[in-house]
Formats: C-alpha cells, sequence, structure tokens
C-alpha cells in the first residue's frame, strides 16, 4: 500500500456515493450509457464542488465499477491514540497481513456494521487500500478512523500502553471467542492473513488468541468471515444494537482527521 494512495480513487455506486459524502471528490467519472441512473448522483458531486464528466467507456480497477468512479483526495490518517478514542470503551479492528483487498474491504463494512469504527492497518505487506478494498467496503471506509502503522506487534504493544487489550484470532486458539468476558473492555481484534493468520511475532503480543469454533468438517473461515463474527461477538458481549448510537459520527471522525 503506497504511502499516500488511500482512497485517492474510489470505483461502485455505494462507494462513490459514499466519498461524496464526505468531500472527498474532486472528479466524478461516470459512463454516458449510466447517466440516467446516476444523475443525481451527478447532481450531488457537482453541488459538492466535484467536476463531473461523463465518458464512453470506464478503465476500471476493480472487478466491476457499476459505470461510475471518482478521483479523490486522498483519505486522512488518525493517530493510534484518535482511533483508540473513537468509542467508549475502546474497540478496534487490526490488520496483520491481510493479502485480498476484497477481504480487507469487507473486514472495513463488517467492523463498520458491528460499530467498530477504527482499524489499524500496516504500512507495508497488506493488500492496498485502493479502489478495490473501497467498493468492497461499501462506503465503510469513509466513515472508520484508519491507522498506518510501520509495525503491527509495536502497535499491538502501544494499544497495551493505551489500556486496550489485543485478541488475536487463531483456529487453534486456546479460548472461545463466543463469550469472551475480554470483549466488554476496551480491546482490539487482530485479523491475520489468509491461510498463515498472524505472523509469529504478532501472536507472541497478543493478550488472548481466541479461535471461532466451527464443525469438524471446516478446518478454518475465511478472514473476513472470522472477523466479521469477532466484530458481531464484541456487540454482542457490550449489549450493543446495531445502527443504534454505536461508535462515533462520520464528523467526529473528519474532526480527528483534520487534527492528526
Amino acid at each position: 500500500m503506497a504511502r499516500g494512495s488511500i482512497g485517492v480513487r474510489v470505483e461502485g455506486v455505494h462507494a462513490v456515493a459514499a466519498a461524496v459524502r464526505a468531500g472527498r471528490v474532486q472528479r466524478l467519472l461516470i459512463e454516458r450509457s449510466r447517466l440516467g441512473d446516476l444523475q443525481r448522483l451527478a447532481d450531488e458531486a457537482a453541488a459538492a464542488g466535484a467536476a463531473v464528466q461523463v465518458v464512453e467507456y470506464l478503465a476500471a480497477s476493480s472487478e466491476s465499477p457499476q459505470g461510475v468512479a471518482a478521483e479523490c483526495r486522498r483519505l486522512e490518517t488518525v493517530s493510534l491514540n484518535q482511533a483508540v478514542a473513537a468509542s467508549t470503551p475502546a474497540a478496534l479492528i487490526v490488520i496483520d497481513h491481510l493479502e485480498d483487498p476484497h477481504n480487507l474491504g469487507a473486514v472495513a463494512r463488517s467492523a463498520v456494521a458491528a460499530g467498530l469504527r477504527a482499524m489499524v492497518v500496516p504500512k507495508r505487506r497488506v493488500a492496498r487500500l485502493g479502489p478495490v478494498a473501497f467498493k468492497a467496503a461499501a462506503g465503510a471506509l469513509e466513515t472508520m478512523a484508519v491507522v498506518e502503522v510501520a509495525s503491527i506487534p509495536a502497535a499491538i504493544e502501544q494499544l497495551r500502553s493505551l489500556g486496550v487489550w489485543s485478541v488475536g484470532l487463531a483456529a487453534g486458539g486456546g479460548q472461545s471467542i463466543f463469550g469472551l468476558a475480554l470483549l466488554a473492555e476496551p480491546v482490539a481484534i487482530v485479523v491475520g492473513g489468509e491461510g498463515k493468520g498472524m505472523a509469529r511475532l504478532v501472536a507472541e503480543r497478543v493478550d488472548v488468541v481466541a479461535r471461532i469454533p466451527v464443525a469438524a468438517e471446516v478446518e478454518s473461515l475465511n478472514a473476513s468471515v472470522a472477523a466479521a463474527i469477532a466484530c458481531f461477538e464484541v456487540a454482542r458481549v457490550r449489549g450493543w444494537e446495531p445502527g443504534v448510537g454505536i461508535g462515533p459520527t462520520t464528523s467526529s471522525l473528519q474532526e480527528k482527521r483534520s487534527t492528526d
């Protein structure tokens, strides 16, 4: 993930609409065949100061751009301290070596749906937060506090100093994620890469390695599915009701980004 490139191009209707609402879009590209369906989006982008360009064909980074893309200002990241403050008690999702941008975007979407509004990603050795991830996130990345760190093990240590526990997901974890009392405390859910899971140093640093119990016929779950289950278990343990007063508002996150 090249530094300075987060969210500079967004594709897909939901992702682009969210970027327009966030005020990040500088130029909106719409295929002529979709203009009728997307006229309202074009009007909203123009009202927000974006240039709107109608094209015959849209070269895409994602598998299906849905006839619309946007060139945007970079999504501003926040500090780890600000991310911890994004909800009370703190609830973050930490990404370790996730290589598929679809999975990365899906994790962000599930986290926001469950009420977790902060995500920590390494600057290297992770899927790029580009068009594919933003499309899979369907707008969720516009409402998250995103933190870039040089080292996930170091970030876990910093989280510990900030009073945040860390729970890593692994098929061989010693405890079940379900009903884990630690989830009611300030906590970070750590998701490892596809296939290999968490890196050794990360697994050694987390406070708890937890598993998601599965039937014997299934060896493990997809990383984004596991993350979704863990995020919603955080919400369940805390008694959160999805969509009702969970996490900060988009405007509060934008305020945090502007002061980073």
